[in-house]
């Protein structure tokens, strides 16, 4: 049945003239060529244009190490942290029914409708010395703006809808068949989900942290707002790369952003692995009844 619906459109597109193919096909190979991989190109180009030694130089610079540090730093906090939240939120909004729900699924969209900007602007409104906790945290010694902390929660915020936007389709499209008969042949809550539900998920909370950690490793607006630009102690590698250009250190600029380009190639590439591993499993699934028996034997 599925290669039938796969096989109508294939069908469809060639009976179209070929000159609406080459056409449609020449279009989308300019805009790719002129708007991705030119600059793709040109940030290479640039950031090599006096030699390996002043690029190597520029990335091994205490400021350059730190900026790479800190924005480690920050995906390795998000992204698990994402990861717990988007689980727990896809299951709970596709496995159950609860006043409220329309309402925490529209939050989750919050980060894609909210500038950065903005979202930085709230964190120093609650933490900042001015702001709502602002004197409880001077009296406690706690530091969130202009610190590490503040780049951790701006992280967080624009990061967290990529895994539960992901696994929220995902779950609502495999219902919860698989679970209930684990649970009916005595398995466990925890049991049914680590054998049943996350082996489903698995590829789409995969995919969801390879998104996450590339936004995360490239946000600039609301993590500019919040560190202060201190170089050496709050400068993520865009905040660095800002700096850089302001300066007209140009070789320094593109040669740290460089590395960002390596990462959205990076995330390209295990992206597509993603979805041909995940394409490959369709064809292997256990049959219900026997992932059922595994969960409630172990």
């Amino acid at each position: 049945m599925a290669s039938l619906s796969t096989a109508a459109p294939r069908g469809i597109a060639t009976t179209e003239p070929a000159w609406v193919r080459y056409t449609f096909t020449g279009l989308a190979l300019t805009f790719l060529g002129l708007f991705l991989l030119v600059p793709l190109v040109s940030v290479f180009a640039e950031a090599l244009a006096k030699g390996w030694s002043l690029y190597l130089d520029a990335l091994i610079e205490p400021e350059a190490l730190f900026a790479m540090k800190l924005t480690l730093i920050a995906a390795l906090i998000a992204v698990p942290l994402n990861v717990v939240f988007g689980v727990a939120a896809a299951w709970s909004i596709a496995k159950f029914d609860f006043h409220g729900k329309s309402l925490l699924i529209t939050l989750i969209d919050l980060p894609f409708s909210v500038s950065p900007v903005v979202a930085g602007l709230t964190y120093v409104l609650m933490f900042g010395a001015q702001g709502w906790l602002g004197e409880w945290l001077s009296a406690h010694d706690i530091k969130i703006i202009f610190a590490v902390p503040g780049i951790v929660l701006a992280t967080v915020f624009v990061t967290f809808p990529f895994i539960a936007r992901e696994l929220i389709p995902l779950m609502q499209a495999q219902g919860a068949d698989e679970e209930q008969a684990a649970l009916v042949l005595g398995a466990t809550g925890w049991q049914t989900f680590w054998h049943i539900t996350l082996p489903n998920i698995k590829w789409g909370l995969l995919y969801g942290v390879i998104l996450c950690n590339a936004r995360a490793m490239g946000e600039f607006g609301a993590v500019s707002v919040v560190s202060g630009h201190i170089r050496g102690e709050t400068n993520t590698i865009p905040l660095h790369v800002e700096i850089l250009y302001n300066e007209y250190n140009f070789v320094g600029a593109f040669a740290c952003a460089s590395l960002l380009a390596v990462l959205a190639l990076v995330t390209l590439a295990l992206k597509t692995l993603v979805e041909w591993r995940a394409a490959r499993q369709l064809g292997n699934d256990v049959p219900l009844e026997a992932r059922a028996r595994l969960a409630a034997a172990k």
